[in-house]
């Protein structure tokens, strides 16, 4: 595919404006580069002919020690340029990998679930460190080499018509066949970085599923997988450098090529008297120049080729859109602090891809079912709520009853605006100021509503910065008293050190009761006004099943609270239940009054033993 100049233009404008006088001092010393590079050969000439002649020694010393002192300022220019070039490199990729990454972090969860996190890492990080040189470097180096190929030719010129007009055939015919092939190798490059991305997906998800893999003893598969991963991106790297040096060999036969002509040109006009020795090393010399610049600008066409790919990559995840959009900060409802009524008005749902769905949602899929078929028609979004409308009062417990699949976490995400509503609304209201919630701030809203789920995101950081989500502002003291309040405060002390103490990655080290309760500390911090609650004490020991219990009781206190409810203990919490099958309501009430209704679901619920009926 080949990308349109005015869009690396644009990428170029963009992040190399707050680098210019580092970009202009880079331009000045690669063009100084140069320049050296021509007048040395003149000096070599010149010290040739003189000792040919057998002219005095001072002036072949004076030659040389002008020789020598060009040479150096050649390499200290040709140092400072690459120290600069990579300053500007690094400088410009890392705001533009700061540009993408923040973007995909607002990008919705149906974005996310559909990559994996190795992947993703391999987008931001890969492809746009491909992209150092094209900041660094491409521009300079094409104009500057080209500038130092003309030079080249006048020179030559200057030498003798002739010489000067074969060597301008030579570089119009070499630059002819490099515009020609510029793109052959740019989608091979491309699908390199696209099987490259695979591979770091792989690695990502089986790296952190070692434990898993090896108990079950899935090595074999998975290293079988890898091979064929590694097999299929060495094939497509072998693919585009061939086709890149293809390109190669050709400009490396008009070099030779180039070299014979020199030669005979060069042994014609001596013979005939026309140019000295010196003359001749200096035709030799500058058609060994041509390869120079001709072979650089070949190079930043590779780099270009390369850069294509990633720039259509980095391209298509910056035209991603959000399909949550949020309401402008300055129009945006504030609800103040205080338990949340909560309500749903015939609110309706369905995941655009199967991908896309939360795990308590998803079914197994195979990979040719993830897209439709050429020719094919998608399939129907599938609905997982269907006209969903209760009222949830402040300071309520609500306990949400289903079966697998029945849509009650996928409730639970639409408060937090994971994902917006296909049809109805959801408000949320406080002493009289009620706001549907995408007429809140994004941040306002996900302050004002906390969660708890079964699966608890650790980070490897310490234990502080885990609780508050390295927010700097929360005093220690505060975090202490959660702590002590949620009985954590032995295990804190036992630590060596203590809030500083750095936890292992994805919660390692910790009980899954340790890890409930830092994130239930979490939420204390945040202090919510309404908090959802996904039962996970059925896996616990009885006595962190008893911390467990204590801590939900006090955060429920004095806040509203939605809690996906698996077992009976945690039913008898709450003050209204509400059942869903398929995505419907099929009851809601006040717990006590459906508890004594023999006819009501969830007395039936209660009399057969919830845990094996929404298993």
């Amino acid at each position: 595919m080949k990308i349109p100049l005015r869009q690396y233009w644009q990428l170029l404008v963009t992040y190399l404006k707050p680098q210019w006088s580092l970009s202009l001092l880079l331009a000045g010393l690669l063009f100084s580069n140069i320049g050296l590079q021509l007048v040395n050969p003149q000096i070599m000439r010149g010290f040739i002919d003189t000792a040919k002649s057998g002219s005095g020694i001072d002036t072949l010393w004076q030659s040389a020690l002008l020789f020598m002192g060009v040479a150096l300022a050649q390499q200290i220019a040709s140092v400072w340029a690459t120290y600069v070039s990579e300053n500007v490199g690094w400088t410009t990729t890392n705001a533009l990998r700061a540009d993408v990454a923040e973007h995909c972090l607002y990008l919705d969860m149906s974005f996310h679930n559909a990559r994996t996190p190795g992947e993703m890492i391999e987008r931001i990080d890969g492809d746009i460190t491909a992209l150092s040189n094209f900041f660094s470097q491409f521009v300079v180096q094409v104009f500057g080499n080209a500038l130092l190929l003309v030079g080249v030719l006048v020179l030559l010129y200057r030498e003798d018509w002739r010489v000067g007009l074969s060597l301008s055939v030579f570089a119009a015919i070499a630059l002819a066949a490099l515009w020609r092939m510029r793109d052959l190798a740019s989608p091979h490059w491309k699908a390199e970085r696209e099987a490259s991305a695979e591979q770091f997906g792989f690695l990502e998800e089986r790296l952190a599923g070692t434990e898993d893999i090896r108990s079950s003893g899935a090595k074999p598969y998975v290293m079988r997988r890898f091979y064929g991963l590694m097999r299929d991106l060495m094939r497509k790297t072998f693919k585009a450098v061939m086709m890149f040096n293809i390109m190669i060999n050709l400009i490396e036969f008009l070099f030779a090529v180039s070299n014979a002509v020199a030669f005979a040109m060069s042994a014609y006009l001596y013979s005939q008297g026309t140019i000295t020795i010196g003359t001749v090393y200096i035709i030799f010399y500058y058609s060994n120049m041509l390869m120079m610049p001709i072979n650089r600008i070949t190079r930043q066409m590779q780099n270009l080729q390369q850069a294509g790919a990633s720039i259509s990559r980095i391209r298509e995840l910056m035209d991603t859109e959000r399909k949550v959009i949020e309401t402008d900060k300055m129009g945006a409802v504030a609800i103040g602090p205080g338990p949340l009524a909560v309500q749903f008005k015939e609110v309706s749902f369905g995941y655009d891809d199967a991908k896309t769905k939360d795990s308590e949602e998803k079914e197994a899929e195979s990979e040719a079912g993830d897209a439709p078929a050429e020719g094919e028609q998608p399939k129907e979004k599938e609905m997982v709520l269907h006209d969903i409308s209760f009222n949830l009062q402040p300071g309520t417990i609500l306990g949400l009853l289903g079966r697998t699949g029945s849509g009650k976490t996928t409730l639970t995400r639409l408060i937090f605006r994971l994902y917006d509503p296909d049809q109805g609304a959801i408000t949320l209201s406080q002493n009289g100021t009620a706001a549907d919630i995408r007429e809140m701030s994004l941040l306002d809203l996900r302050q004002r509503v906390g969660m708890v789920t079964q699966n608890i995101q650790l980070f490897h950081a310490t234990v502080r910065d885990n609780l508050t989500f390295f927010d700097e502002s929360i005093s220690d003291e505060r975090i202490l008293q959660v702590i002590q309040d949620l009985g954590l405060g032995d295990w804190v002390d036992s630590l060596s050190d203590g809030l500083n103490t750095k936890l292992e990655s994805g919660g390692g080290g910790l009980s899954a009761g340790e890890q409930q309760l830092l994130a239930f500390t979490r939420i204390f911090l945040k202090d919510p006004g309404l908090v959802i609650l996904d039962e996970a004490s059925s896996r616990l020991d009885p006595a962190t099943e008893h911390l467990i219990e204590r801590a939900v009781d006090k955060l429920v206190e004095n806040r509203t609270a939605i809690v996906i409810a698996h077992r009976l203990g945690t039913v008898q919490r709450a003050g209204e239940i509400m059942i869903l099958e398929s995505g419907h309501i099929r009851e809601y009430g006040d717990r006590a009054r459906l508890a004594t209704d023999p006819t009501s679901r969830f007395y039936s619920l209660l009399q057969t033993g919830m845990e094996e009926v929404l298993a």
